[in-house]
């Protein structure tokens, strides 16, 4: 796992841009103007005693002390002396406001205060905002500043975690199965349960997160299926602009915003994200965005991270390039890079022979490929094409195929949808940290790899992009890039390979592995404009919680039943956090949905049971905020288990359970750059993930304007009950009889 720049982290970083210190991120909340002022006041103070006779001494007595044991003449001797010990009391002073800060941010009774017009906050949460305020107020936080401040996640008491499972499958569960749940909860609870919770206190009090380093290994890093499909997601344009149809000239603009949005990364100047303004949120997987990549091994995989890049690798037509993006120690300007990308396009050699298809290596089973890596790529020109693959800052593909947004045609979106989660199943390369996509018309998309981070990083990135693309760079009126060319920009290069028979023979066998895994997949791209987060907010919801119960009843119509429901949560209020998980599925959504089927049932009472469905899913969102969710902390017992080598048949059921609804709001917002207040036609259509189960959906959702949903729903082919048109008419179908009850009962 990737170690933010955290605590006191008085380090450098040397990169082709300069030498980046992380000493002012280091002294948060404290400041390096604060330890000058305190040290020259310290030493006015100290010598004006001498200069008028007093007999007071700022130091208490600690300057005379060390000057016993200094060997120098004064005044340098008292002015060495009267440093150090105003450097000791900085010192004490910061840390004392760092721990202090963590103490206030281990408070989250703000979470669960109520919302709304006519609410106040309690007198709890006013004095936590006072001294939060106090200790930050006159703080320029750099991105890792908080790092330091930020609390561990708390680690659950067993009989909490126990009570809330078994509150959370009550309505996926007749009385018969219920009972026997019960019992198998009670005897793990009173039995072993207590034995793993104990080492998992220990893990907690060592590790600075008792999740993170657990779930990324064992969840991403061990899985030996494909991660095309399986773990990798994907972004969407702002479908309804259309900047530029110029290919290269689209790319370069992405291309340059990339870059600087990895020089803010790396100077720490990007703002880190904070919620209500006030609480940071992790900013530690930030660190891995670019110059990052996924290495395949026979038993698990790794996480590379390396310090630098001046390159992009692009792949076209079957080709790839290495692409330098700076000259003479300067990143080229968009209209160089755009000379750049017209070079590769324009260059008409052909692949070599199984170089077209080499990417399907990283898309198939993870063991044939870290056997391959080894027995083909370890040596000579394949392993250095490798590596510049491997070590560039991201991948760029340029596409040979147009796709676009038609209102008349929605298959079209689905058309591009695909390309972004799967591409063809070889013109990829899944491994990296994200590839940015880039059609034969302009549009563009990405594709990214889940283990080193989150969908809301990669989003923050793309909202960066597609900002700086549209309102810092344009395009001139030919929808060429604009600006300066300062220099020639040096040539790209192409990637040799040496691709033997045996070694094509294990690149058609994983082509062949996601050839069969992305034909199996049904995906539909649903935009729904017949109202959006404005209306939902009339209702007094929570436009999140609102949309879960739609995906709630549209899912009950479509199955005939309720399933376990996967919907990600973020705890990054907490050091290392990543997700928890959150149940919509609850004994008060049920009882709703039921209600809704039910004719007998009046519109009012509808009404109540939504209202209180809304308030239980807002609940359960906010405990897995805090900490207090149930999945992250069974997955750690059972992790627990599979060490000591102990067989639990609790844990075996809870963990094989199939989340057959899998569900994830795609973030927005994280940047100032697009107001779609100002810009509507800016809006993203988000983007999606596979299935996770073989009969079940994936849905990714996002709110994204006050009149606009974008639903994006996968499925498999080779599913008998599922089908992704078909839940997105219900999800459709679903939000409009919301709509008319809320409208029904408002008239009378």
């Amino acid at each position: 796992m990737a170690e933010a720049h955290s605590a006191v982290a008085f380090s450098f970083a040397i990169t082709h841009e300069g030498v980046h210190n992380n000493i002012r991120c280091g002294v948060f909340p404290a400041s390096l103007s604060s330890l000058a002022l305190t040290v020259g006041g310290y030493n006015a103070m100290y010598l004006s005693r001498d200069l008028y006779g007093t007999n007071f001494d700022i130091s208490l007595g600690l300057a005379d002390l060390l000057k016993k044991h200094v060997k120098l003449e004064e005044p340098a001797k008292g002015i060495v002396c009267c440093t150090a010990s105003a450097f000791a009391v900085w010192c004490g002073v910061f840390l004392f406001m760092r721990y202090t800060l963590r103490l206030l941010y281990m408070y989250k009774g703000w979470m669960y205060e109520a919302r709304g017009r006519g609410k106040t906050m309690g007198k709890a949460s006013k004095l936590w905002v006072l001294a939060l305020k106090s200790l930050t107020w006159f703080s320029r936080p750099m991105l890792y500043s908080y790092q330091g401040a930020l609390p561990r996640l708390p680690l659950p008491a067993l009989d909490d975690t126990m009570s809330r499972y078994l509150r959370s499958v009550r309505p996926l569960m007749d009385d018969e199965n219920y009972v026997r749940m019960e019992k198998l909860a009670h005897d793990f609870q009173s039995g072993i349960g207590k034995k793993l919770q104990r080492y998992l206190v220990l893990k907690s009090w060592w590790a600075t997160n008792y999740v993170t380093d657990w779930w990324e290994e064992f969840v991403y890093l061990r899985g030996r299926s494909p991660i095309m499909v399986n773990s990798n997601f994907y972004g969407t344009d702002a479908i309804l602009l259309h900047p530029t149809r110029i290919q290269a000239a689209r790319a370069a603009n992405v291309t340059h915003a990339a870059f600087l949005f990895r020089r803010l990364i790396d100077n720490q100047q990007l703002s880190p994200i904070m919620a209500q303004n006030m609480v940071p949120l992790c900013s530690y997987q930030y660190e891995r965005t670019f110059n990052t990549t996924r290495i395949p091994g026979i038993q698990t995989d790794k996480i590379v991270h390396f310090s630098d890049a001046t390159h992009i690798a692009v792949y076209h037509a079957g080709r790839f390039f290495k692409m330098p993006c700076y000259y003479k120690g300067k990143l080229l300007t968009p209209k160089e890079l755009q000379i750049q990308f017209e070079r590769i396009l324009a260059d008409e050699s052909v692949p070599e022979k199984g170089e077209a298809n080499l990417g399907a290596l990283t898309a198939g089973e993870r063991k044939p490929w870290a056997e391959a890596r080894t027995k083909f790529f370890s040596k000579g020109i394949n392993r250095s094409s490798l590596e510049t693959i491997e070590k560039s800052a991201f991948v760029l593909v340029l596409e040979e195929d147009d796709y676009d947004y038609c209102e008349d045609d929605p298959s079209q979106l689905d058309r591009f949808g695909r390309a972004m989660l799967h591409g063809k199943g070889y013109d990829r390369w899944y491994d990296k940290s994200f590839n940015v996509i880039v059609m034969k018309n302009g549009r563009i998309g990405f594709n990214a790899e889940h283990s080193w981070a989150d969908a809301p990083i990669m989003g923050h990135m793309w909202e960066f992009i597609m900002g700086e693309d549209i309102f810092e760079y344009g395009y001139d009126e030919n929808g060429n890039c604009t600006g300066p060319v300062n220099c020639d920009p040096p040539l790209p290069s192409r990637l040799k390979w040496e691709l033997k028979q045996d070694c094509l023979q294990v690149i058609d066998s994983s082509f062949r592995v996601s050839e069969a895994l992305l034909n199996d997949v049904d995906l539909r791209l649903y935009m729904h404009t017949a109202y959006g987060k404005g209306f939902m907010k009339s209702c007094r919801l929570s436009p999140d919680a609102y949309t879960q119960m739609a995906l709630q009843l549209a899912y009950y119509r479509d199955a005939g039943k309720f399933n376990l429901t996967y919907e990600a949560s973020m705890t990054r209020l907490f050091r290392d956090g990543r997700t928890e998980t959150v149940r919509p599925c609850t004994i008060e959504s049920s009882a709703w949905v039921k209600a809704m089927e039910d004719k007998t049932v009046s519109n009012e009472d509808c009404v109540s049971l939504l209202k209180k469905a809304c308030v239980q899913h807002q609940l359960g969102y906010r405990d897995a905020m805090c900490g207090k969710g149930i999945d992250r902390h069974l997955f750690c017992l059972y992790v627990i288990s599979k060490y000591l080598e102990v067989d639990n048949p609790f844990l075996n059921e809870v963990l094989s359970e199939p989340w057959r609804l899998s569900t994830s709001q795609t973030p927005h917002g994280q940047t100032s750059k697009m107001d779609l207040s100002k810009h509507p036609k800016c809006i993203s259509a988000g983007g999606g993930f596979g299935p996770v189960a073989d009969d079940g959906y994936g849905v990714s959702y996002i709110i994204a304007g006050e009149d606009t949903l974008f639903f994006h729903v996968s499925s498999k082919k080779s599913s008998p009950v599922t089908d992704s048109p078909r839940f997105a008419r219900q999800i459709e179908k679903a939000l409009a009889d919301i709509k008319n009850l809320f409208e029904s009962v408002a008239k009378k």
